[in-house]
């Protein structure tokens, strides 16, 4: 497989800060959720050529189910508090992990995924699901990116309306 070269920390910071107001300006005025969130994943996958998959799981029945996404066919259902979505879910945080193999019980829906970062959606302190990213190579993600994707997670909340 070829190795993709992840950007330096300015580089990152470069890109996200291009990308913030696209992905507002994405959002603005559209009322369909699941829209937004296509929208906002194919953004991500696009801009951050690092990362292999991208997507959002929504919480249903206190269970995290498989929303708009980039990338290989992924998991369907993740249980709160399993895997990297699940306990960046149970514990309402950001939760990077530099190498997938040394994350316990970490869900290999993607067997060539190494790398991942998992930033809850919160509204009203509430968890209603989770953004998910992962890379095909160990180490990509920083707090760069936990703090720009938080900020993504952000805007996603605000126009988060429940259902």
């Amino acid at each position: 497989m070829e190795q993709i070269k992840i950007p330096v920390v300015e580089d990152k910071e470069k890109i996200y800060a291009e990308l913030l107001p696209q992905l507002e300006s994405l959002v603005i005025g559209e009322p369909d959720f699941i829209a937004n969130l296509a929208n906002v994943a194919a953004a991500l996958k696009q801009s951050l050529g690092f990362v292999s998959w991208v997507g959002f799981y929504l919480l249903k029945d206190n269970e995290l189910v498989l929303g708009p996404f980039q990338g290989k066919v992924a998991c369907t259902r993740i249980k709160i508090g399993s895997g990297v979505c699940g306990t960046a879910a149970a514990n309402k945080e950001t939760v990077i992990v530099p190498n997938v193999y040394e994350f316990p019980g970490h869900i290999f829906c993607d067997p060539d995924s190494k790398s991942e970062i998992v930033i809850p959606l919160i509204k009203d302190r509430t968890v209603f699901g989770v953004l998910d990213l992962d890379s095909s190579d160990y180490n990509s993600f920083n707090s760069v990116d936990a703090m720009y994707l938080q900020q993504v997670a952000a805007i996603i909340s605000r126009i988060y309306y429940g259902g």
